[in-house]
């Protein structure tokens, strides 16, 4: 990939970023629909960017915040073996960093992703995308309520700076199984 398509990867993926931002005071989408104006094409698009290379073979990333080493990311509620049930009242914690809205660039700081039934990890150097699984919460929001059908499923807490790409290192909990009844 030369230089000016890089270029202009970077522009459309900052471009989306921030117009993602934008739309942070929103309530997160529910976890079984996409976000506000975004199709379920448009979310299989920003995960085949995620994973573009270019002739060396290198990954096209984009920078990354720092964040403490110590900092660490987990769930108030529920905790691990739980039974719930639906909506899911789930509470996020966080040491060594702040939580702060989208689009508000400040070190050592960022908002909440938490990953549904997320088999694979997505891409750390491109913002997260929104998607059915990936549910944003960036408003600054440390708690909220998830419609979840019966069954087993997994939860994960992943912090994404102000465009939504996870720090340097990741603040990643460790993921969680629940049963909804």
């Amino acid at each position: 990939m030369n230089t000016t398509h890089r270029i202009t990867l970077l522009a459309s993926l900052i471009a989306g970023a921030l117009l993602t931002s934008a739309c942070s005071d929103r309530d997160p989408p529910a976890p079984e629909a996409t976000a506000p104006g975004e199709t379920a094409e448009h979310a299989a698009d920003t995960h085949a960017h995620h994973t573009m290379e270019d002739t060396r073979g290198e990954g096209i990333g984009l920078p990354r915040s720092p964040a403490p080493e110590d900092a660490r990311l987990y769930f108030v509620s529920p905790q691990d073996g739980d039974t719930v049930s639906s909506p899911v009242k789930v509470e996020f914690g966080l040491e060594g960093m702040a939580v702060v809205p989208a689009g508000e660039e400040r070190d050592h700081a960022g908002h909440h992703h938490i990953l549904i039934n997320v088999e694979e990890l997505p891409a750390m150097d491109y913002p997260l995308p929104a998607t059915e699984q990936i549910v944003h919460f960036g408003g600054g929001q440390t708690e909220a309520e998830l419609d979840l059908p019966p069954g087993t499923h997994t939860l994960q807490l992943l912090l994404g700076d102000h465009l939504h790409i996870p720090h340097e290192p990741p603040v990643l909990s460790e993921q969680i199984t629940i049963t909804v009844e």
